[in-house]
């Protein structure tokens, strides 16, 4: 299975960021005998015919999963429940399905109900992506030495697991596995609360009008500018997410305000060797973070363009 498709057809459902660069990165490896997609917006999929995206760029979702050996729902975490009831007709008996989305309890039980008993169900989360959206966003290493997490219920083939542990693997990815409450909660520490906390930030910028418009947009530094960055992310994505991870979310945000009334004490009652002492526990992780390869030492943080 090294040289050949891992499976000889697969379904995208959905073609934002995530589906356009799992069609890149697939074809760089031949991956994938041939890939079909879909999108509810007919501009969407008229991009992606143009772009080259997909081998056959559908018009329903019937057509776009029919024969499909794997789909991939590629959509926001609130539309899974939705999407899953509407192609578990059409899914051919053996197929696996899984997702990309960055909460797994919810997914898991919205849409495990709705698939027949025939097909296998994994739960998948890349940790993968950039600030922009769109089927024109996608690139093909977009993956590469990047962790994607599996989330199979209990019961799960073990044969099926494998099978998509090797197709991630030959997009690029490094592949773990993982229980859905963990990683709940380990998505609401590395990606969910960060994400509320640029949005917030860059709301406190846009509301404090003693600073104007033009000063926060001409002296940004780069704390700031990595804020809007983060901040410029999908905003249906990310509300689903909120709503869909609210427990382990509001679990890191209560102990990260901890945290941060910590900090505002010792700024006012100028405790420097409790700021020099937090600053240099926290450098840490940024040095842990190169060292797994996660990121690179470099001005813009590896986040150039990349051609697909």
């Amino acid at each position: 299975m090294s040289d050949g498709p891992v499976y000889e057809r697969v379904a995208l459902i959905g073609l934002g960021l995530i589906a356009s660069s799992m069609f890149w990165a697939m074809k760089r490896g031949g991956v994938a005998g041939h890939v079909s997609g879909y999108a509810r917006s007919e501009a969407t999929r008229d991009t992606a015919r143009r772009i080259g995206l997909c081998h056959t760029v559908c018009d329903s979702i019937a057509e776009a999963v029919a024969d499909a050996d794997l789909v991939v729902l590629a959509v926001p975490v609130g539309a899974m429940g939705a999407v899953a009831a509407e192609i578990a007709p059409h899914l051919k008996p053996g197929a696996t399905v899984t997702d990309v989305g960055s909460v797994k309890r919810t997914v898991i039980t919205e849409v495990g109900p709705h698939l027949p008993e025939t097909v296998h169900f994994i739960a998948g989360h890349p940790l993968a992506g950039t600030e922009h959206s769109g089927p024109e966003s996608g690139f093909s290493t977009l993956f590469d030495n990047r962790f994607t997490l599996l989330v199979p219920v209990e019961g799960t083939d073990p044969e099926a697991v494998a099978r998509l542990r090797t197709f991630w693997e030959r997009l690029g990815a490094r592949v773990e596995e993982m229980d859905a409450e963990h990683h709940d909660l380990v998505l609401a520490v590395t990606s969910h609360t960060p994400h509320l906390i640029a949005y917030t930030m860059v709301g406190v910028a846009d509301d404090l009008r003693r600073v104007t418009d033009s000063e926060v947009i001409k002296y940004s530094a780069a704390g700031f500018r990595d804020f809007t960055r983060i901040a410029a992310s999908d905003p249906t994505m990310w509300r689903d997410v909120f709503l869909n991870n609210k427990e382990a979310t509001l679990e890191i945000l209560g102990r990260f305000t901890e945290e941060l009334f910590a900090l505002q004490r010792a700024i006012r009652t100028g405790d420097g060797d409790m700021l020099f002492d937090y600053f240099t526990r926290t450098r840490a992780i940024r040095r842990g973070i190169l060292e797994a390869g996660q990121d690179i030492d470099a001005p813009d943080f590896g986040r150039a363009k990349v051609e697909r």
